[in-house]
């Protein structure tokens, strides 16, 4: 990440009251992709103060502005990871909800060659996998 999420609030013209200076915190913080409700729990053990209505707000702000990447993995629950993160994929465990990043170069270079193929300069994608854990023998 280049920059913390307060400083791109700061550079963004944000205004950043001590509940969302938590908030980002929070999301600066985490090493998972928190939907509102792990957000407002981690908050909250900060700031009992803050409400869920703040989290939701905020986090709409966030993204709005270009701060935080919205992802819906078909779970019914919005997740959350900030938007300057190197480019990387998701597998998405269907038993457990976790989400693994991933980083494969075949297949960047595969979309690329696809791309290129259909006449296309590729500008970006987003690429999401649902699997089980394979039984172990």
């Amino acid at each position: 990440m280049s920059k913390s999420i307060i400083a791109r609030c700061e550079a963004s013209g944000l205004r950043l009251t001590d509940q969302r200076r938590t908030i980002a915190d929070v999301l600066q913080g985490a090493d998972d992709h928190p939907d509102v409700e792990e957000l407002y729990a981690r908050a909250t053990l900060i700031d009992p103060r803050i409400s869920i209505a703040t989290v939701y707000r905020t986090v709409k702000l966030f993204e709005e502005s270009g701060i935080l990447e919205k992802h819906e993995f078909g779970d019914g629950r919005a997740r959350y990871e900030t938007a300057d993160r190197d480019h990387h994929d998701h597998l998405i465990d269907m038993n457990s909800g976790e989400v693994i990043e991933f980083v494969d170069p075949e297949i960047e270079e595969l979309q690329e060659r696809i791309a290129a193929k259909l006449g296309y300069a590729l500008k970006g994608h987003r690429l999401e996998l649902y699997g089980v854990p394979l039984k172990k023998s």
